[in-house]
């Protein structure tokens, strides 16, 4: 699902106050169905508050926003049947297998009984972890739990995915090899929302939104954020940019 527009993010003049404490403060964005949008800033800067508030977690506390076409003040239970999410932290359960994982994920999501043998080996087909099914998770490779974690989350066959920090501490090739595999979801029409670290790793993005201190200091492709910033360094870098935007508005 998506809104009038054919969007399926829409955020406008979104708050989020903790007490006295304004963590996200009215900041509005949009995100394209199919597309894969960047959602970056410095540790605290708002942008898990913000992930948190899309995915139906915590009431915002004005504003007005929309994904999956659902209202994010009144639907929050129906965003959570509509979108996968995968956070920083590993959320699959290690002492089962991925076999056990997806079957249990299947369940979580009211996923109908009868489509089950299909939409496990789908998973297991696109995860490429077929020959590893009953191997318990905890014994696979850092990427090939990613790859399962980010499967779990397509289960229900959602239009819009929320990746917090997924390749947090790990290897630049597992990085890179996971990016390929969001790539590839993304070219099958799926909405792909992800907050990351690695300014390598946000080049993939079509779109970014950069947030400091709870509001945007930037938005646009990768490269044309670093050339309005830097239009006579050629040799800059989204990394370069990323610390310029979060220095002056930081200090």
């Amino acid at each position: 699902m998506t809104d009038s527009n054919g969007d399926s993010v829409v955020v406008r003049h979104l708050v989020k106050r903790f007490g006295k404490f304004t963590a996200v403060d009215r900041i509005s964005f949009s995100v394209k169905t199919g597309e894969i949008f960047g959602f970056l800033g410095p540790n605290g800067a708002g942008k898990s508050t913000t992930i948190r508030m899309l995915c139906g977690i915590i009431t915002p506390t004005s504003g007005y926003g929309t994904v999956a076409g659902l209202d994010i003040f009144t639907q929050p239970e129906e965003i959570k049947q509509n979108i996968g999410y995968m956070s920083q932290k590993f959320s699959l359960y290690e002492d089962m297998t991925p076999f056990e994982n997806i079957r249990f994920y299947l369940g979580i999501y009211a996923v109908p009984r009868e489509q089950w043998d299909e939409r496990i080996q789908w998973a297991l087909d696109m995860t490429r972890l077929g020959h590893v099914k009953n191997r318990l998770t905890r014994d696979l490779p850092p990427g090939w739990r990613q790859r399962l974690a980010l499967g779990c989350s397509l289960l229900h066959r959602p239009k819009i995915v929320f990746l917090d920090e997924p390749t947090s501490g790990v290897d630049p090739l597992t990085r890179r090899r996971f990016w390929s595999f969001i790539r590839k979801i993304a070219n099958q029409g799926v909405t792909i929302f992800v907050t990351t670290h690695y300014m390598d790793e946000a080049e993939n993005c079509d779109r970014l939104v950069l947030i400091n201190e709870g509001r945007i200091v930037a938005s646009g492709a990768p490269r044309k954020i670093i050339t309005e910033l830097f239009p006579d360094k050629p040799s800059a870098t989204l990394n370069d940019a990323f610390i310029a935007l979060t220095k002056r508005e930081g200090t």
